[in-house]
């Protein structure tokens, strides 16, 4: 291909769409890996590399391992500050894929979330609605089951009893206001929550089938759910905040380096292939050189890589334009 350019601003209509080349596979909602069975996290193969040589042959840090085995022995979250794209929300994905742990449940946090968001969620206008419609209906029907409208959220999914832990993600918990990680203490210390619409009815109905996040189903017993074995939760942080001590009290802290070059060159083959090792050495060099305590992702050196392999080789000006632009300092003022 001698233009690589889709889009080249002319103004005429063309079908140069169809040229467009694969996503990247990390950016390919489509593609999952060869191995992906039905209970596999679709992002997963996203995350790890479509050929999981990521998980495969990555080795991590012995501290990295320390910290996900204390997690596990002590049953307590894990929580993993560092740079944004040193591989925290993929150390999740990580985890789940070695010890078979099935799809990892994600609550990605914003500044509006709230502890009921990541238990469960009550739709009473749409049960009202349904209440109404029968009556004016007068049919006579069954009426649906409270269970209907309820569905338990990433965090009261996870702690469902199970005989094998969840792996539950909570995504940049910095971002959240500043109530949610002490509301989060006690969910956190007792493995339990209540719902409250379904305890005002237990006498009625002791058992209700409610969804769970992950499209399941499940029976909540008196209106509370209480886990039997403590999920792995991976909390996540960029460090943008500092957490009340009583959060970290009950957290393995686990403060994440940027990848070093073994771990970088087992990214770069997990995610384009051993080619993009030799082709790219210049820009993987380059992200290695960079300057102590400028912050650069991983993924922005993913980007350049993808990127430049479509640029013709000739175009060397244009081939460094372009990683000039996507391996951009993060904490470069604008």
């Amino acid at each position: 291909m001698n233009d690589w350019r889709i889009y080249r601003g002319a103004g005429l209509p063309h079908d140069g769409i169809r040229r467009l080349p694969p996503p990247p596979p990390w950016r390919d909602f489509a593609a999952t890996a060869p191995d992906a069975g039905a209970a596999t996290d679709p992002s997963a193969a996203r995350r790890l590399g479509v050929l999981r040589r990521l998980v495969e042959n990555h080795h991590p840090r012995p501290e990295e391992v320390e910290a996900v085995n204390a997690a596990l022995y002590l049953r307590r979250p894990l929580l993993v500050t560092g740079n944004p794209g040193t591989g925290k929300s993929t150390l999740a994905h990580a985890v789940a894929h070695e010890l078979g742990l099935g799809r990892v449940l994600r609550w990605p946090i914003v500044s509006r979330s709230t502890l009921r968001d990541g238990l469960y969620h009550y739709d009473a206008i749409a049960r009202l609605q349904d209440v109404q419609l029968e009556r004016a209906g007068g049919d006579g029907g069954e009426r649906r089951s409270i269970g209907s409208y309820v569905r338990l959220g990433p965090l009261g999914t996870a702690l469902l009893p199970a005989e094998q832990p969840r792996v539950l993600l909570v995504d940049e918990l910095d971002k959240s206001d500043l109530d949610l990680p002490n509301d989060l203490l006690n969910a956190l210390e007792e493995g339990e929550f209540h719902l409250p619409e379904l305890e005002r009815i237990a006498d009625r109905e002791p058992e209700v089938e409610v969804l769970t996040d992950d499209g399941g189903r499940a029976v909540i017993q008196g209106g509370r759910v209480r886990c039997t074995t403590f999920p792995l939760i991976v909390l996540t942080s960029n460090g943008e905040r500092d957490f009340p001590a009583a959060l970290l009290r009950r957290c393995i802290q686990l403060d994440l380096k940027p990848p070093g070059e073994e771990q970088l060159t087992a990214m770069v083959r997990a995610h384009l292939g051993d080619d993009a090792v030799t082709d790219g050495d210049a820009l993987i060099q380059r992200f290695l050189d960079r300057e102590p305590g400028e912050v650069i992702a991983a993924d922005q050196l993913l980007n350049a890589l993808f990127l430049t392999q479509h640029a013709p080789r000739t175009e060397r000006v244009t081939r460094d334009r372009l990683a000039e632009m996507l391996m951009q300092p993060l904490d470069r003022p604008r």
